[in-house]
């Protein structure tokens, strides 16, 4: 901002400009008035008989004379204080002061000024009276060509004019001081007021450079200092520090039912809760979208680390009101602890990430990393890029297992299972690729993959008139698949160039995929029944899908999962859940399939509870479709399960079975 010490010194020199001006502007006047009185008692007396006065001092004309006396005597020494004449060599020829050896000398400087410039020259001279003003005017005879015959010199008093000018100039410099001030103080509001909004500014973008706008929590550039920051402390110290990574489940959801303000209110109260359950050297920061953080530094172990995650995960115990309603949701949280899991900050939030996924994927809610869920080491990423290469290769072959009527025994359809066989490692788990290829969106084309491995199986089967080629086959689909604008028109293709009959084909979906994105899945789903497709949803009771979301698809099938058939045996609250999805299903016209049937006592079980289908190793493990003719047979030999044309029946594509 300008100084006061500035506005001052601008005061200063604005005052002597002024000043200056003035004083030169009185002594033009002066000059001009000098140059009047010669004009008028000299000049116009001069003529060509009046040229010896200027060679010859007692000669001076009489009307020259005359016209000085006059006009000595009418200024009265008020304006005029002397007059003078001079030759041109500066020697003085008369002077109204008496005798010429009275007259003041010529200034040579004023003189000579006043010879260049053919006009007066003037300069202020202090004498015992007070200040004078000497003009000197050079006088002519004829126009200013004809040459300078000598010289006037006026002298007019100046103490009146000068003080006059010292008033004025005091008065200019009051008011220019004035306003100066004026105007520093003007301009110093001014500036104060702009700088404070400038550093108001600064420090609010400051903050929003730091910090989340919706809920004011640290966002991930603060995170990640402060992460920084307890690493090098932790590194000094020797102390473990923990990251927590909160998924907000099903947030999406909220989003799309409620709106987005409700969305964000929520957002709001969990960052109030989690801010509340921490401790005060925890902190807690959004990462975006449903994502939040918390870098718990100086954790004991990694079971103290899992203890402040489930105090975390407590704070979504109670429902949040949000406006007049009650939301209940639940969260899914990864941790990982330095130098347990990681050995940077980089890797210890691509842990705790890793852990949040797989935390949301089991259901557990909150889950410590562990190195066997990390589908981003080197083993993984190697094993992805095989999984690519493997695509339209031998290494990919499709397993089925039979579908067994529990009422009758009758094999009613087949499920068929992808399997990797690596030229290296050999048998690749279902588990091990198929959750990566879903984490990629590799599971595109290798669901794309398998419906045409499995419908050209099915083409072959009908040319050769195999005694199961009416058998259905069903083939899982992935959120992936439900969200690609076009795979109904794939689906139709491949049924067509095949020649298959939409109805012997069923797909599964699993919950997961129904609610990742609700509208655009289903309306995938209307799309793919109105081919002739029959449509199931798998793993049932694992996941989130509602009554009223089962009535609105298009669904033929409900697969409980296998986690709910194996408790049948020793748990009577597992009988009471299957009774339950039973009955559900039954209300909505579905047929009910178990998985994971390997005993005689569950499968009288589930006949008892109602269930329609059975799956499982009892009656059969996967086998190639070169060995399912043999398998087929020696069920229907034995006469536990004759083969019956029936159109249901299930094949996910990369489903994780035994």
């Amino acid at each position: 901002m300008v100084s006061l010490t500035t506005m001052v010194l601008l005061a200063v020199v604005v005052t002597w400009v002024v000043s200056t001006s003035l004083q030169r502007q009185a002594e033009r006047d002066g000059e001009q008035l000098a140059a009047n009185y010669v004009a008028q008692g000299v000049q116009s007396k001069i003529d060509s008989e009046s040229v010896s006065f200027w060679r010859d001092p007692s000669s001076i004309p009489a009307p020259v004379v005359d016209s000085l006396d006059r006009i000595v005597r009418a200024n009265n020494n008020k304006v005029l204080d002397g007059l003078s004449l001079y030759s041109s060599a500066g020697e003085p020829l008369w002077t109204s002061r008496g005798a010429t050896t009275d007259a003041p000398a010529l200034d040579p400087v004023r003189m000579q000024e006043a010879k260049d410039t053919l006009g007066p020259s003037s300069k202020v001279v202090e004498t015992d009276e007070g200040s004078v003003l000497g003009v000197t005017v050079p006088v002519f005879y004829g126009d200013q060509l004809a040459g300078i015959y000598g010289f006037a010199q006026v002298d007019i008093p100046w103490d009146s004019t000068q003080a006059f000018m010292t008033r004025t100039v005091a008065t200019v410099a009051a008011v220019i001081t004035i306003m100066v001030l004026l105007a520093w103080l003007l301009l110093f509001r001014t500036v104060h007021r702009a700088s404070s909004t400038l550093r108001s500014q600064s420090e609010e973008n400051k903050h929003l450079a730091l910090h989340d706008a919706l809920t004011g929590l640290p966002n991930r550039r603060l995170l990640q200092d402060r992460l920084d920051r307890a690493i090098a402390t932790s590194e000094r110290s020797g102390k473990r520090l923990a990251l927590m990574i909160l998924d907000v489940d099903r947030f999406k959801e909220v989003n799309d039912t409620l709106g987005h303000d409700r969305g964000d209110s929520l957002l709001k109260e969990v960052a109030n809760r989690l801010t509340e359950v921490v401790r005060d050297a925890d902190t807690v920061a959004r990462l975006g979208g449903d994502e939040f953080a918390v870098l718990a530094p100086d954790v004991g172990s990694p079971l103290d680390a899992e203890r402040l995650a489930g105090r975390v995960h407590s704070a979504f115990d109670e429902p949040f009101l949000i406006g007049d309603l009650q939301l209940h949701v639940e969260s899914s949280i990864g941790i990982a602890t330095l130098p347990d899991h990681a050995d940077d900050g980089i890797e210890l939030m691509q842990r705790a990430d890793t852990a949040m996924y797989a935390a949301k994927a089991t259901h557990l809610g909150m889950l410590l990393y562990r190195p066997g869920d990390d589908g981003n080491s080197a083993e993984r990423l190697q094993l992805l890029g095989d999984l690519r290469n493997a695509l339209g290769t031998t290494q990919l072959s499709i397993n089925y297992q039979p579908k067994i009527d529990l009422a009758s025994g009758q094999v009613i359809g087949t499920e068929a299972l992808l399997r990797w066989m690596h030229p290296d490692r050999g048998n690749i788990p279902p588990n091990d690729f198929i959750p990566l290829a879903e984490n990629t969106g590799l599971i595109q084309g290798l669901t794309r993959y398998v419906l045409e491995m499995v419908c050209a199986q099915m083409a072959e089967w009908d040319r050769l008139g195999t005694e199961f080629a009416h058998l259905p086959v069903a083939v899982n689909l992935s959120a992936r698949n439900l969200l690609e604008t076009n795979f109904d028109e794939f689906l139709e293709d491949i049924l067509a160039s095949h020649l298959i009959e939409p109805e012997r084909l069923e797909l599964e979906v699993t919950e997961s995929a129904l609610i990742e994105d609700p509208v655009r899945s289903h309306q995938m789903l209307h799309k793919i029944a109105g081919l002739g497709v029959t449509l199931a949803v798998d793993d049932f009771g694992t996941g989130y899908t509602s009554m009223s979301q089962l009535e609105q698809m298009p669904l033929s099938t409900l697969k409980i999962d296998r986690s709910f058939t194996q408790r049948l045996a020793d748990d009577p609250a597992g009988a009471t859940l299957v009774k339950a999805m039973v009955d559900l299903a039954h209300e909505f016209g579905l047929e009910v399939v178990a998985e994971g049937v390997e005993d005689t006592e569950v499968t009288l079980r589930l006949r008892e509870l109602g269930c329609d289908i059975g799956q499982g190793y009892l009656w059969s493990r996967p086998v190639t479709s070169d060995a399912l003719p043999a398998v087929l047979f020696q069920l229907s030999f034995r006469g536990k399960a004759p083969i019956a044309a029936t159109t249901t029946g299930t094949v996910p594509a990369g489903a994780t079975q035994p």
